[in-house]
């Protein structure tokens, strides 16, 4: 297995995204948006990634090539995003963000998709892959934020772009795989979609992730509010994916002796959590800080546990459109609805509505996890 290589390419990634997630509001709100159109901007980056992961995903499975895709999606990014730089009014930067982020948002689920092929017979070990990318995140997330306590955010998009750069770089030099082979024919896509642990799955997928919208979009915002300087934001995210980092490191221990339904369940239960302890206590840095280290559930071993079921309710030549439909609807659309619900309820009623509803998206997520994921059967 390209160990290594694989792991450079989630490096960067997730490096890039370091730079994006906590900074592009704080970046918008510098440029003159309000609240409202700061949760527009951001849905945009999960609304493409409704559409683009799917469309992706189908030519790769057509294909049965999926590295040459990943390399053209992160080309495109590049090549696109510097419309971000001319962008001088809400209509210019949505589409500026539009173009750019349907290419970038094409090329995780086909990495991943590579990645457990190139696994075999031990997707377990997944998290020892991808825990790079959250170093990648970790060092620019850090990094970024010392420089902001000097520079102006107007340095932001650069950041961005050299790390896209350095993205597309990487998979130049990953090799691609064959889709793993199953003991029999696929079934169709249609009839793994009539599956009520498929869907519950799905569920509870979106409604994590729309609770992790709500806090992308708005957190770094939220911190600053209350009186936070822009190294200690920096800061918090760090020990977020620190956690999440620390959790990768042993999820192969975790999966193999609870099973990724348990896993799952706790995951959405401490997210629920988390969402409360951040909306109720911003001020109180010691309660933001266990917040912050339950990222290592609400997406550590939630993300591992949730790929782990995709991968085995996704046989053979469906993984490509498997991995697409678990970006598009969680991440895509899950994340797009909470950067709507977030703006929508920032004001009025407030920070504390908006984190709340987060959190009752995650209970929700629980049961429908608790009452469908893997019947009869245990991952």
């Amino acid at each position: 297995m390209p160990y290594w290589r694989l792991s450079a390419s989630y490096l960067f990634y997730f490096a890039a995204l370091g730079a994006l997630v906590p900074y592009w509001g704080l970046y918008l709100q510098s440029r003159g948006f309000d609240a409202l159109a700061v949760g527009q901007l951001m849905a945009i980056l999960g609304a493409t990634k409704i559409v683009a992961p799917l469309l992706w995903g189908h030519w790769a499975d057509r294909a049965g090539r999926r590295m040459p895709l990943v390399r053209l999606a992160n080309l495109g990014t590049v090549l696109v995003f510097g419309s971000v730089f001319i962008a001088d009014g809400f209509w210019t930067m949505a589409a500026a963000m539009t173009l750019f982020s349907f290419f970038w948002n094409a090329s995780l689920p086909l990495l991943e998709s590579v990645t457990f092929n190139h696994l075999g017979v031990r997707p377990a070990y997944y998290a020892r892959v991808r825990l790079w990318g959250s170093v990648g995140f970790i060092l620019v997330v850090g990094a970024l934020g010392l420089h902001l306590e000097q520079a102006p955010l107007a340095i932001v998009p650069l950041w961005v772009l050299t790390l896209y750069l350095g993205a597309w770089l990487s998979t130049l030099l990953v090799p691609d795989s064959p889709p793993a082979a199953g003991a029999g024919p696929a079934p169709a896509l249609r009839l793994l979609l009539h599956r009520p642990e498929v869907r519950a799955l799905l569920g509870a997928c979106f409604l994590m992730q729309l609770s992790h919208g709500i806090y992308y979009a708005f957190y770094s915002i939220y911190l600053k509010s209350a009186g936070y300087s822009t190294g200690a934001v920096g800061g918090l995210w760090v020990f977020g994916v620190v956690a999440e980092v620390l959790v990768f490191l042993i999820m192969h221990r975790l999966l193999r002796r609870f099973g990724a339904r348990r896993v799952l369940l706790w995951s959405l239960g401490l997210g629920a959590l988390r969402w409360l302890l951040i909306g109720a206590f911003i001020g109180s840095l010691p309660l933001q800080v266990l917040a912050q280290s339950l990222h290592a559930a609400s997406f550590g071993t939630f993300h591992v546990a949730a790929i782990h079921l995709i991968h085995h309710y996704f046989p053979g030549p469906t993984q490509g459109r498997g991995q697409a439909l678990y970006n598009s609807l969680s991440f895509g659309a899950g994340g797009a609805a909470g950067s709507l619900i977030g703006g929508a309820l920032w004001v009025t009623p407030g920070p504390f509505a908006a984190f709340g509803v987060g959190a009752v998206a995650a209970l929700l997520g629980l049961w429908a996890a608790w009452r469908w994921v893997d019947l009869g059967r245990r991952y």
